[in-house]
């Protein structure tokens, strides 16, 4: 059984006395938690997949507070086709991670809150002691597929609102554009995560604060088609929708952004600087992440900065994505 040599770190991570595996289960403290494909199920069963409640064969009908289902399912959706670790990845996790002294981090044990298909988790985890995968969706099956080869990490689908951790159970934890999709108020989350580790690395949108104005106007048309098209589950309509993002929209404007460059005008150009350079089959995904998530929420600088009530350290990073930011209690 995968989990076998790291009881101790189970323990610790759930702030157990008593911790035993079993085939297709892991019991702690005498509750007992499903193991499917490595994953260690912690969601209630109002909170499960369909997939997950079709592979436990359970035919008892269960009642539980529930997720935001339709972000649950888009995500799901999302990481199962577009499951690849692409190599632009690894520069846009330098990019993350410009703010944090990774060599420092050898012997934590960390955590990846949202982690989707383990693309950020991939470049870190041969740098640390462990790393914790959680992600409420399917996509944590294809983050357990993508990191087969690492065997410091610990798979677990969980609603991040629902977190059954111990206290100080990470010594770091990273969530990058996960808690803006949240149901609830994203620096409200970002503050109630300071019990589970000192030090966090959190990306959230940006309310395109250092941008022209005319930013926000074409944000407030692109949110009108978003909450438009959010809730269309067709495959192939979404397939069909993130196609034509890519090339119609994202990379006729990196296009124009590249011929403004010599000018310097580039900047003034949407889309460009974070996705000039980038192949076509990460911006599609992009598209995909963009549309089909119903909930947004976006913070400017300032707020963030406010953190300051919860954290004794703020470090927010000038460079992009906007914003990303790491705390220390």
């Amino acid at each position: 059984m995968y989990y076998s040599d790291k009881i101790d770190i189970l323990k610790r991570l759930f702030g157990a006395s008593e911790v035993s595996l079993s085939e297709g289960a892991l019991s702690v403290n005498g509750r007992n938690y499903p193991v499917l494909d490595d994953v260690i199920i912690l969601s209630s069963p109002g909170d499960m997949t369909e997939l997950v409640k079709q592979k436990l064969k359970d035919p008892e009908e269960k009642v539980g507070a529930g997720v935001a289902e339709d972000v649950q399912f888009s995500f799901g959706e999302e990481w199962k086709r577009y499951g690849e670790i692409l190599p632009e990845h690894e520069n846009e996790f330098g990019k993350y991670f410009d703010i944090v002294d990774v060599g420092s981090l050898s012997k934590a044990d960390t955590c990846d809150l949202g982690c989707g298909m383990g693309r950020w988790s991939s470049f870190l985890a041969p740098r640390v002691k462990s790393v914790s995968l959680v992600d409420f969706s399917d996509a944590i099956f294809v983050a357990r597929k993508n990191l087969k080869s690492r065997h410091n990490c610990l798979f677990f689908m969980c609603d991040i609102k629902k977190l059954p951790f111990a206290p100080d159970a990470f010594d770091f934890i990273f969530s990058l554009g996960v808690l803006h999709h949240l149901p609830s108020d994203c620096l409200d989350e970002t503050r109630a995560l300071k019990k589970y580790a000192a030090k966090l690395l959190v990306f959230l949108y940006y309310a395109l604060d250092n941008r022209p104005f005319y930013f926000k106007v074409l944000l407030g048309l692109v949110t009108v088609l978003r909450k438009a098209v959010s809730g269309v589950r067709s495959r192939f309509l979404r397939k069909v929708f993130a196609l034509f993002g890519t090339f119609c929209v994202y990379l006729p404007l990196i296009a124009v952004g590249r011929a403004l460059k010599p000018l310097k005008l580039s900047k003034y150009v949407p889309l460009y600087e974070f996705y000039h350079g980038k192949t076509a089959k990460r911006i599609e995904q992009d598209v995909y992440d963009r549309f089909f998530t119903s909930i947004e929420q976006r913070v400017t600088k300032k707020q963030i900065e406010g953190l300051s009530d919860t954290y004794s350290r703020v470090v927010l990073s000038d460079g992009l994505p906007y914003w990303h930011f790491l705390l220390e209690r």
